[in-house]
This record gives structure tokens, sequence and C-alpha cells, in this order.
């Protein structure tokens, strides 16, 4: 028999040659399958990519985050100056919606942010985040008269550094994550987490810098100081943070219809849609805690405020000058929380890479709720109050941190389902900003309500971080429930391209052993002629 006819039934013939059949009888896990399987995921590609461009750009997004939930990390310390100096005896609920309104124009502004970015418009993003951002904090500076007692005005403050500044924020908030994610897809969870830092370290250093600028220029240069480092950051990441030029990019024919901004397949997937729910519990009772961190300190006696000169001695009250005597200064608890939150962002990207980002996700927002109920709710001395601080900042961090890669683990490895990343990411956050608005505002409330009692406060946060974890839960039995599926179905596919190419494989040598005899055949009748042509030859010749 010929070569061709010698060849194993493992062997495919092909017009490019024989290629191996798949061994159905290995087991492959549910990211092998989908690795091998999908075009422009090569598993032999370095988990880290070469260049200097990426990580140009992973810093350019770290600096968009730093002016963006890092400005709302650290509104608390703004938040307790108004309360004190500025517009002294206003509901607390009054300086949370400051706060809020940042929180819900960032989100509510995200799945436009994010479909722009789908589209390559992020440098265009960037550069109109940094004019609004620097624009809203400086104008900061000049609307509260001298910055002195009584001299705030609170529509204005509202207006520049909830409205103006937010908006400005919304720009950058998605575009940092999403630009890196471009660049790394391997360890795409640590790169966010990366970014994610940005928000720490701001939230640590700008309370910082505000506090001790405030004593020693007063509010309104300290606000100049703070909006030039603002514009400066911002600036640079202009120019850093631009994404992979391999990305996909969706370019809708046009704008205006509801199916550009809105991807209706998006919420029909059960675990995208629990998981949203999740963040929006989230979003209800996460920031009441940094922006009531510092009242509560120095209601409990814990802490104390710095006195301000040109400020009436009556308005420091016994309380404060008992908390100076046997505590610390308030705003070092906020910025305790945003620096220990860095650590918790860093290790939970890290986990997130190999356990999964919903998952890690779950857990820790399972623990930061037990701490705010049990953690935060038992702690009477500076040493507890410290401790807590610490821990739930640790976790906090990664709670915060993980959604874009949530989402990212949530849409799957495939390129065309990545390329929705920056949509979805924005539809979550949207979907949960009128829960970020109204959250801190209730919160607030409550505690006025009570008399200054923020058990309520600390009940409402815990709750509502429980119920996220809750509803992140149901999110991970839908995910396997999906990748069971998607594993099923890559299953079948692989055992019916075997059957399909068993029957090529047998059609090909019958049609080749038909062919060899047939062959066999033809020279079987040629050798016959040969010999009749050659028995007349010799006949004539006798």
């Amino acid at each position: 028999m010929s070569r061709s006819t010698s060849r194993t039934r493992s062997e495919i013939e092909t017009p490019n040659g024989p290629i191996r059949r798949p061994d159905l009888d290995r087991v492959d896990s549910l990211r092998a399958l989908s690795v091998a399987s999908e075009p422009g995921l090569n598993p032999l590609e370095p988990k880290w990519p070469s260049g200097w461009r990426p990580y140009a750009a992973l810093f350019g997004g770290f600096l968009l985050m730093f002016n963006s939930w890092g400005l709302v990390n650290a509104y608390g310390t703004y938040a307790s100056y108004y309360k004190q100096y500025l517009l002294p005896g206003r509901d607390l609920l009054l300086f949370n919606l400051v706060g809020s309104t940042q929180s819900f124009v960032v989100l509510i502004l995200s799945a436009i942010v994010g479909r722009f970015l789908d589209a390559g418009y992020s440098r265009h993003l960037i550069v109109l985040g940094t004019v609004l951002v620097s624009l809203g904090t400086f104008l900061l500076s000049v609307v509260n008269g001298d910055g002195g007692y009584e001299q705030g005005n609170y529509i204005l403050i509202w207006l520049t550094q909830g409205l103006i500044s937010g908006l400005g924020m919304a720009c950058f908030f998605v575009s940092s994550s999403q630009v890196v994610a471009t660049w790394f897809k391997a360890k795409k969870g640590f790169a966010v987490g990366i970014v994610a830092s940005g928000a720490s370290i701001a939230g640590l250093i700008y309370p910082m810098m505000t506090k001790f600028l405030i004593v020693a220029v007063g509010f309104n240069d300290a606000v100049r100081y703070v909006a030039t480092v603002v514009t400066l950051t911002a600036f640079l990441a202009i120019f850093l943070a631009r994404p992979n030029p391999e990305h996909i990019v969706r370019k809708p024919e046009t704008w205006v219809k509801v199916s550009v901004w809105v991807d209706k397949h998006a919420f029909s997937n059960a675990s995208f849609a629990w998981f949203t729910a999740g963040i929006c519990f989230m979003f209800f009772g996460f920031y009441a805690v940094f922006f009531n961190l510092e009242e509560w300190a120095a209601a409990e006696g814990l802490g104390y405020k710095d006195a301000i000169e040109g400020v009436p001695e009556i308005e420091v009250t016994d309380w404060e000058e008992r908390g100076r005597n046997r505590g610390i200064r308030t705003f070092w608890l906020l910025s305790i929380m945003n620096a220990s939150s860095t650590l918790g962002r860093l290790s939970s990207a890290y986990l997130c890479d190999h356990f999964g980002a919903l998952n890690v996700h779950c857990i820790v927002t399972f623990i930061a709720a037990i701490l705010v109920l049990v953690g935060w709710t038992l702690s009477k001395t500076v040493a507890a109050a410290i401790v807590f601080v610490v821990l739930f900042g640790i976790f906090s961090g990664a709670v915060i941190g993980l959604p874009p890669a949530s989402v990212a683990y949530i849409l799957g490895p495939r390129p065309e389902a990545q390329a929705k990343l920056g949509q979805w990411t924005g539809m979550m956050y949207s979907s949960a900003a009128v829960f970020a608005l109204t959250g801190p505002v209730i919160a607030g409330h409550l505690i006025t309500e009570y008399g200054e009692n923020y058990l309520t406060v600390q009940c409402w946060s815990g709750a509502n971080l429980f119920m996220a974890a809750v509803c992140m839960g149901i999110a991970i039995f839908y995910r396997r429930r999906q990748s069971a599926r998607e594993w099923l179905s890559e299953k079948r596919r692989r055992l019916s391209t075997s059957v399909t190419s068993s029957r090529y494989n047998l059609k090909k040598e019958k049609s080749t052993t038909a062919s060899l005899n047939e062959n066999e055949t033809d020279k079987e009748s040629v050798d016959i002629r040969e010999k009749e042509n050659a028995g007349e030859v010799q006949s004539q010749h006798v």
C-alpha cells in the first residue's frame, strides 16, 4: 500500500498537510479550551508586555485614578473643615451631598465615557477631564470669601467641588483602567490593581497636604496648592495614558441609536446583572464610612481637630478638648485608612489573576461587611480605632478596586467580548450612580436624626456591604454555570470535529484504496496488452 494510505486515523489530510486529531481523552480546563480555541490569544505570549509604552500607560492610568476616586477618598477632610469652620451648624446631610455628588457624576457618566473609550477617544476624554478637574478645584479657592469662619458658600462649594470637578473625574475614572487593560492581557487584574492604588495614595496625600496647608496658609491658598498638583499630574497623564494600538476599536455608524450606548445583551447575562446589583448595594453604604470617619472619631473622643487661627475659642467644645488630651488628629485616621487600602488593592489584584476576580471580590466584600458591623461598632479606644481603620482600609481597597477586573472576568477571555469592557463597566457604574448619591446622604441624615448617634451609620454601611457580598455570591453561581455550559459546548464541538475528521479520513482512505486498485488494474491491462503485442511481433518474425 502507498505511503498515503499508511497514515493512522489520528491524522487528518488537509490541503496544507496532515494535522493531528484532537486528543479527546485529555480533560481540558475551561481556561485552556478558551485560550486554545480563540484567535488572538497566544498561550505562549509572555505574561508581561515588553517595551516602555505599556508601563508608561500604567503610570498614566495611576495618575488618572489619583485625580478621580483619589479626590473622592480625600473629601472627608474637606467635609470636616466645612462643618467645623466654613459652615458650622449645618446638617451633616448637606456636607455628604457634596462628596456623593462627585460619586454620582463619576458613575452616571461612566456608560457614556466607556462607550467613547471603546470608540477610541481616550485622549480627548483625558484632555477634557484635565480642564474640568483643574477648573473646579481652582474655583473652589475663590468662592468662600477669605476661607475663614462662617465664610462658606454652600451652593458654590457644591457647584465647583461637587459638579464641575465631578465631571472631570468622570472622564478620568473608566479611562484609567480601560487604557491599561488593553496592554496587560495575562496580568490584567494586577495591572488594574496598580491603577486602583492611585486612589489610595491620593487619599493619603491629599488629606495630609490639605490639612497642613490650611493651618499654614489658610483654606483658599491650600486649595490652590492642591489644584496645582492636580493640574500637573493630570497634564502628565495626557501623554502617558495611551491605549494599545492593537486593541479592537468599535466606532458606531451613528451615535444616535440607543444600542450604541446600552448593550441590550448585558443584563440578560445573569452573572453581570447580579454583580451590578451587588455594586449598587456596595455604593449605598461604602462611602458613608469615609465621609463620616473624622466626625465619628471626634464625637467619640478618640481624636481632635486642629484649631484654626481666627476661629472663636467657644467653638472648640469640651469633647474636642478631651479628645485632644488622649486622642490623635482625626485626619490621621482617614489617611491611615487610605494608605492601608493600597495594600488591599495590590494584593487582591494579584490574587484575582490566580483565583478569579469575581471570587476574590465576593470574599473581600463579605469581610469588609463584618469589619464594619463588628469592628467599627466595638471600637471604643484609640488603639481599637486604628486597628479598625487599618483592616477596613485593606479590604475596602479591594472592594472598590476590583469591579473593572470582575467585569472583565464575567466577559471571558475572547477578544470580541473584551472589546465591550469599557461599555459594560460604564453601564455597571451608571446603574450604581443613584445609590452612590443617596447612600451617604441617608447616612448623614441618620446621624443627625438620632442625635449624633454613629451606630446608625455603622449598621447602615455594614448591612449594605453584606447584601453586596450576597449578590456577588449569586453572580459567581451563574458565572460558573455559564462556564460549565461553555465547557460542554466546546467538548461537543471538539467531538463533532473529531467525528467529521474520522469520516473524512475514512473516505480519503477508501478513495485512495480505490485509486490504487484502479491503478493496479490498469497496470495489469497494460502488461497484458504488452505481452499480446510482443506475441504478435514474435509470430510475424517467425
